[in-house]
């Protein structure tokens, strides 16, 4: 017993997380993402929007620390919009929502004071386009006769990319990818995440999509591309922020906003490439 503690105990030091609560968080979130799709997708949405929430509430603390005042509720209202639009009106809805929510940001937080505005609307724009914006892909990709199919497929290459850069970083990593970014992550990591996920896609795409399997291999490699770009950029904000983790509502994992990142890059795209293969009947 001493020497499974020693190594799971080495395995969190280098890797950054606790292991064991991470897969148990892991489990659950995948329980009710698809428990939620099954029963109706209004009810993902629903999910959806509480994630989206939480992720704002934990980014604009982070501005908070970082001396940028935004007061909670106008990103909270600007949210719960440009998601319910999202579902009642398509990706049409999305975009007009995103529209009115940022002009209406710049009247609101200039009638609050004109003192680092540009800072504050900067960082208010950045915060909707991040979370509420792009996770309304996320919601386009549930709210479709193939909605299930579309989000396991996003559940795929995100699961595959962070697992299997995760293990094949604590295994075998030594060159860091972007050392003043995110120290912990690897070329090795990159390469068992790549790995990973175009076998995982081409295996969806092949027999749950019913799609060419070459299709998965692309779609498996932009994968890796959006969700590591994801995952770099809000450890560059976090950086900047000068803070670990945006929150602590997920053991393991840290906040919800640290959970999401990769999901938040990779929806869009997926959406857009499902999109076009719909289209050209590919």
């Amino acid at each position: 017993m001493d020497d499974i503690h020693s190594l799971n105990e080495a395995i969190n030091k280098r890797a950054g997380r606790k292991l064991l609560p991470s897969i148990i968080v892991s489990l659950v979130i995948l329980a009710v993402v698809f428990g939620t799709l099954h029963i109706h997708p209004i009810l993902f949405t629903g999910l959806i929007l509480i994630a989206v929430i939480l992720a704002i509430r934990e980014l604009n603390h982070g501005f908070k620390i970082a001396g940028i005042m935004i007061p909670d509720y106008f990103l909270q209202v600007a949210s719960v919009g440009v998601v319910a639009a999202a579902y009642l009106g398509r990706v049409s809805g999305l975009s007009v929502a995103v529209a009115i929510a940022l002009p209406n940001l710049c009247v609101f937080l200039l009638a609050l004071s004109p003192i680092d505005f540009i800072k504050r609307i900067s960082a208010a724009s950045l915060a909707v386009f991040y979370i509420p914006f792009l996770a309304g892909f996320i919601v386009l990709l549930a709210h479709d006769d193939d909605g299930p199919a579309r989000i396991l497929t996003l559940v795929v290459l995100v699961a595959c990319n962070d697992t299997f850069a995760y293990i094949s970083g604590v295994l075998f990593g030594r060159h860091p990818l972007a050392p003043h970014i995110s120290p912990k992550k690897t070329w090795e990591g990159l390469i068992g995440s790549l790995i990973a996920t175009t076998v995982g896609a081409s295996l969806i795409f092949h027999f749950v999509a019913h799609k060419h399997w070459w299709l998965g291999v692309l779609i498996g490699l932009m994968g890796v591309a959006t969700a590591t770009a994801g995952d770099l950029i809000e450890s560059a904000i976090k950086r900047d922020l000068n803070i670990k983790d945006m929150g602590s509502l997920l053991p393991g994992h840290g906040g919800v906003l640290d959970r999401i990142d990769s999901v938040l890059f990779t929806g869009p795209a997926v959406w857009f490439v499902l999109e076009l293969i719909k289209h050209w009947k590919l």
